[in-house]
């Protein structure tokens, strides 16, 4: 079944991009579990080597552009998800390095111009948080196109997401009213935050060591005033999404323990358990929160959620745990294993969110129902932007 064919208002663009996410997605998985190794029949060899460049860039960057270009009233802002989802189906199909990295560094400029629109519209704490973070993965695509060695470059891609994942839950806290102190300790915490990012540039070890001490600050912050708190005591999708995140800001924490105890890193088990504490724990948490709100919107669709999303939730966090076990264990079985279950976990979170998706297209075809029009529900997280226009 076509989604454009039940989706008559939905912009063309949105569906091929989002598939160019996922099967970036995909390709890193594949090359992911390469490297731990897992006997797979034999992918492109940039599948392992870029593993992680390809899920923060291809898939990450391709999606959060899209939401980004979803909650805005112009049409050019998806010109940047076009360009990122490019550069990742570039680098999966064995294209030159050099332009796949340029067409990303052309792209993330242009998502940070994007994300400057957003400020003009509503120049907010969220919007300049997020703009922070889009303006750190600029810095670190540069980076990599310049031939920085990558150790020196994930700093930056650290920030990008976690600046624009906590601004979008500054954003969707809006509701709440914030004690006075929160926004001068974000400003301590984020700034501690980012300037061990650009201490890493001159020492790994001083840099790691402030940057850990902002995650942990970041994610005491999140715990403390992020409106999960509250929405974890509702029923259905709403505790469903607080219990991801709240799961998240802990693995934010163990992140920043890590770099922190751990200091330097560039690679090795210590090294492998920090990033995939951020990138898989914390990061992949706040996707699985939010993915029944965002996904549906970026298809004009209304949210989903099923109870059986609880088992690939349950399963990322069991299956993080074990890998991070076998990491600081100098376990190689009991990593091996973990990282199989990481991917089975992601895995199932696509099989779960898609399911659930065709499931209500085929409800409102069904129904005859118009799901949408060309001005299609836009993402959550950017929605109040309509009313500034």
């Amino acid at each position: 079944m076509k989604l454009h064919a039940v989706i008559p208002g939905l912009r063309g663009a949105r569906v091929p991009l989002l598939g160019l996410g996922l099967v970036t997605l995909l390709c890193a998985l594949w090359g992911g579990l390469s490297r731990l190794p897992v006997n797979l029949p034999t992918g492109r060899p940039e599948w392992a080597l870029l593993h992680g460049p390809l899920l923060v860039c291809g898939f990450l960057g391709t999606v959060i552009s899209l939401e980004r270009a979803v909650g805005l009233p112009d049409r050019w802002p998806y010109l940047a998800p076009a360009l990122i989802g490019a550069a990742g189906a570039h680098i999966v199909t064995g294209g030159p390095l050099f332009w796949g990295v340029l067409q990303l560094v052309v792209g993330s400029a242009l998502f940070f111009v994007v994300t400057l629109r957003v400020i003009h519209l509503r120049r907010e704490l969220f919007s300049v948080t997020m703009s922070l973070g889009a303006l750190c993965w600029l810095v670190g695509n540069g980076l990599w196109l310049a031939h920085w060695p990558l150790p020196q470059i994930v700093p930056w891609w650290l920030a990008f997401l976690g600046l624009t994942l906590i601004g979008e839950r500054i954003d969707l806290s809006r509701f709440q009213k914030f004690e006075p102190a929160a926004q001068p300790l974000f400003y301590v915490a984020a700034g501690a935050f980012l300037l061990g990012v650009l201490l890493t540039l001159v020492s790994a070890l001083h840099g790691q060591r402030v940057l850990g001490v902002g995650l942990v600050a970041l994610a005491a912050w999140l715990a403390r005033f992020d409106l999960a708190r509250r929405t974890v005591r509702e029923p259905g999708l709403a505790r469903f999404m607080a219990l991801s995140l709240l799961s998240g800001f802990v693995w934010l924490a163990v992140a920043g323990a890590l770099f922190l105890g751990w200091a330097p890193q560039s690679a090795g088990l210590g090294y492998d358990a920090a990033v995939h504490a951020f990138f898989l724990g914390f990061v992949g948490s706040m996707i699985f929160g939010h993915a029944p709100i965002i996904f549906p919107s970026v298809l004009g669709l209304t949210s989903v959620w099923r109870p059986r999303f609880y088992l690939h939730l349950g399963l990322l966090h069991a299956s993080l745990l074990v890998r991070v076990s076998g990491d600081l264990l100098e376990s190689v079985p009991v990593r091996q294993w973990g990282g199989i279950l990481n991917a089975v976990a992601l895995v199932g979170f696509l099989v779960n969110t898609g399911s659930a998706l065709v499931g209500q297209l085929r409800t409102r075809r069904a129904a005859g129902s118009n799901p949408g029009t060309d001005r299609d529900r836009p993402s959550p997280t950017v929605a109040p932007l309509n009313s500034a226009l």
